[in-house]
Parts: C-alpha cells; structure tokens; sequence
C-alpha cells in the first residue's frame, strides 16, 4: 500500500473542480494533486496559478505523479493520454464513458501490456460503485440480467413528465429545466437519444458476463418522442415509463443488450427512482435480486467516484476482467423476443413485423399496439426509425 498519492489532474470542469476541493479539504486522504493541465489558460480558476499547466506532457512525463486523473470530454484525446500515461509508468483514473466503451479490447490489452491500472469506476452511474461490484462480488457466475436507469438527464425529464401529467408541461418544458438545473447539456443528444445509456451498457456487459461489445451495435431508443398520451396511459395501467439499460444472458454464449424508454410497473422499486438519481437492479438465478442507486449526476457525485478509484490505487488494485478471460466472454445477439409498445401513424405501427399484437387501439387520442415482436426485426422496421413514432419496451416486471 503506498503511503500516499502523487496524481496529474487533466481537466478542471465540474468533477475536476469537485476533485480538487475534497482533496484540499482531506489532507488525511493522502492524495496530493502536483500538477493540473486544462485547455485554457486564460480562464480564471480558483486553484493555485503555480498547478496550472497547458502542457500535458508535463504531467504523463512528470516522475514526481503516480497517477493521472481524466477528466476530459474528448474520447480520442483520452485515450491518447491514457496510452501514454500507461506507458509511462503511471496508473490512470477516467470518468470517459465513450473512450472507456468504445476502446475496452485496446485498454484491457494496454493494461496487460503495462501492467499499470486503469480504473473507471466514475463512468457508470456515478457515486454507484456498480463496476467494483460486478468485479468482485458477483464473480460466481450467478447474474441473469443488470437492468437500470444509467442516465440521471433521461430518468430527471421522464420524472419531471410523469409529475406534471395532465397539464401543459411537455418534453421541450422538462429538457430546458433539466438544462438550466445543470442535468443536462445546451446539445443534449447524447442523453436524451440513449448514446450514453448505450455506452455504460457496454461497460456493465464487460464487468457483469464478460462480453465485449462494440457499442453501435446495441439497439438504441432515446425519450424525445414520448408525450403526454404515453405518460397518463402507462400511468393508467400501472406503469411508469424509464429509460432504462438492459443487459439480459441469454444462455452462455449470448446477450441481449439495449438502451430504451420502458414501461416499467409500479409494483417494480426501480419504478420509484426519480429526477437524476441512478439505480441499477442485478437479478441472479436465485429468486432475488439487488438494487443500488445513488445520485447519477452532478460533479461531486462524479467525483466521489474518481476520488474511491484513487484510494484503491493506494491499495495498487486492478481490474481483474475474470469474466470472459481469453475472448471467451459471450457475444451479443438481438434475436430475441420482446414484448414492445409502438405509437405512431396506422403505417408505422403496420411496419413493425409483429408477432402477436396483445393490444391494438385506433383512436382520436393516439394509435398504438403493445405486442410480441423479434428485437433485432423491431430495430430494422421504419417504425423503429421514424423521429415521430414513440417505441417503448412493455416490461413484465
């Protein structure tokens, strides 16, 4: 166990700046930040000029830092800093969802190849420690499925609509209050449209069943058009609507992944989670399961999270990836059956190849059929890929 902790922060938004505050308060967490890089240099901060650096080669070739701590948005750039880092000697903090997802074969490879760490607990659900978890808890095996709500923007606007049923409160009113309460970006594609559900889905499948999956081939919904019909009739039925990850082991050698809006029972404790608060439910084979949730959102959430990593960096731990050692992990297949909830035009709905409509409605209010339908033939259909059709899961649980 090192007795403390040198790092390079590289990125001073939200989370760094969050970072930064707790290790300055809690000199007893015996992480010391020597040297700070940010983009730019003419932008006021509230931390000593004397750590501020434009150079990121002076962290990564600085013998005096351990670690270094990614805080930055650009995918490519960070993993251009965590390959370097790594080759340098130097274990690596992320909190890069897309660069983690996206470039988990070249990092578990990087890894092995330097044997320095690379931990990312920060990159899904924030204060959960869902990925620590599913490394060493749930080694035995025993996981069916890991559903959850991964993306505080979509579970706060979803919320914020089921609240205000009945009014005039629409989807653009809960995004631009999601805006200005921080949850959500001024370009909010990433969330609202499920990439960054779909990006934390693969990270769960690698931890949770071993799999590596490349993340656009992963079936993928955002929220933008549900409406105030979807909302009062899930509420009608006993349902709220969620967006949810849904990671499902379909024997040994197969998943089922997604990242969709859902209708979800009330009956169901992930039901109850509201406004930016994550949860993540792990079924086992056993008659029960587990649910964690934490707040998914917000800058000291995030780094809580990275400042948890740095304390087992202390303790020298690495992920271990047991689960599907030798790329023997199981691969994803979409040739499933599901039970999904289509909203749109008499042609779209007609366009979904289904095979059993449970319950079909034609009237002033809305069109929709809620049915039995192949997941992969769902996604190819045009229903699936009209911006005016609402596409939903019918969730059982």
């Amino acid at each position: 166990m090192m007795t403390s902790l040198r790092i390079g922060l590289i990125g001073l938004g939200s989370v760094g700046k969050g970072l930064f505050d707790i290790i300055q308060s809690r000199p007893d967490l015996h992480v010391e930040i020597k040297r700070i890089c940010v983009k730019d240099l003419t932008k006021h901060r509230d931390v000593p000029a004397s750590l501020i650096t434009g150079d990121v080669s002076e962290l990564i070739n600085n013998s005096e830092i351990d670690a270094i701590v990614e805080l930055i948005d650009d995918a490519d750039a960070a993993f251009a800093i965590a390959s370097a880092a790594m080759r340098q000697g130097k274990a690596v903090v992320s909190a890069n969802k897309r660069m983690v997802a996206t470039r988990l074969h070249e990092l578990i490879a990087l890894q092995q190849e330097t044997q320095q760490s690379l931990l990312y607990e920060a990159s899904t659900c924030a204060s959960i420690p869902i990925i620590r978890n599913l490394e060493e808890y749930y080694t035995n095996g025993l996981l069916t499925s890991v559903t959850g709500i991964v993306n505080g923007t979509t579970n706060y606007i979803l919320t914020r609509l089921t609240s205000a049923a009945g009014s005039n409160f629409g989807y653009i009113d809960a995004l631009g209050e999601a805006q200005e309460k921080g949850f959500a970006e001024s370009d909010p594609t990433l969330d609202v449209e499920g990439f960054d559900a779909v990006f934390k889905s693969t990270i769960l499948a690698k931890h949770a069943f071993g799999a590596l999956i490349d993340p656009s081939t992963v079936i993928r919904r955002g929220i933008a058009q549900v409406n105030a019909f979807d909302i009062t009739f899930a509420a009608s039925q006993g349902f709220v609507i969620k967006h949810l990850a849904h990671i499902e082991e379909r024997n040994s050698n197969e998943l089922s992944v997604y990242a969709m809006p859902t209708f979800v029972l009330n009956s169901n404790p992930i039901s109850w989670v509201s406004y930016e608060i994550n949860a993540v439910r792990l079924a086992t084979v056993a008659p029960d399961a587990q649910l964690l949730a934490g707040r998914g959102a917000g800058g000291i959430s995030t780094a809580c999270a990275v400042l948890s990593d740095l304390s087992m960096l202390r303790h020298n731990y690495r992920y271990t990836y047991r689960k599907g050692l030798g790329g023997k992990g199981p691969t994803l297949s979409n040739d499933v059956t599901v039970r999904a909830y289509v909203r749109g035009n008499e042609a779209m709905i007609n366009s979904v190849p289904w095979i059993q409509r449970q319950i079909d409605v034609r009237s002033i209010e809305a069109n929709f059929v809620i049915g039995s339908v192949n997941l992969q033939a769902l996604a190819d259909s045009p229903a699936f890929r009209d911006t005016d059709t609402f596409v939903g899961m019918w969730s059982s649980e």
